[in-house]
């Protein structure tokens, strides 16, 4: 049976010391003048080098590819600081941050670098194998459909060099999982603003 075509980013499931992932993350800021990018859950995001007026760090969008830094991956959004998540009144069918901000949205990251993330390998190209589990690999950006993040890992960029933004675990144990096109791979943010990158083996 074909994996299903279902990418959602990043989704924590777990730390690398075998306890199962609880929830657990850290506020983050995306500023009013970032009039840039869109924001959707499980959307792997970078420090920004700023923060709001009370010391909330801020982080914008990763970039995919080579040895760009990843501090996390979206795991809630608010536009109150201290609040429940944001809803746009005249817009009750998306949950994702604007490209033009009117105001500072406040995001919970899963930023913990031991933190296993569940992620889809992209469409197309040659399918990673076994050969892969343990080897290094960047992301691939994708389109958010609304309220879940597009982005996936690429299969094209599988290699030990250190520097890539994945290391490959292995893949998600479910009967609907299988080696091929849409596969969901167990991955570590491996080139990770707080931790050096590990080479793959």
């Amino acid at each position: 049976m074909a994996n299903v075509d279902r990418p959602s980013g990043l989704s924590p499931v777990a730390y690398l010391n075998g306890a199962k992932y609880t929830g657990g993350g850290r506020m983050y800021c995306i500023l009013d003048t970032e009039d840039t990018n869109v924001y959707a859950v499980g959307d792997p995001v970078v420090l920004a080098g700023d923060a709001d007026t009370n010391g909330v760090a801020s982080v914008t969008l990763a970039t995919a590819g080579g040895a760009n830094l990843v501090t996390g991956a979206i795991i809630g959004i608010s536009a109150i600081k201290y609040g429940g998540g944001y809803f746009n009144p005249s817009n009750l069918d998306t949950s994702v941050v604007p490209a033009t901000k009117t105001r500072n949205y406040y995001l919970l990251v899963a930023d913990d670098p031991n933190i296993i993330f569940e992620i889809q390998e992209v469409s197309g190209g040659t399918a990673l194998t076994s050969a892969a589990v343990g080897l290094n690999a960047s992301l691939v950006a994708g389109t958010n459909n609304g309220y879940m993040s597009g982005w996936e890992v690429d299969n094209s960029t599988e290699a030990a060099t250190a520097a890539l933004q994945l290391k490959l675990l292995g893949l998600v144990q479910r009967s609907d999982n299988a080696f091929g096109e849409h596969a969901k791979w167990l991955v570590l943010l491996n080139n990770h603003s707080y931790r050096t990158g590990v080479a793959g083996a």
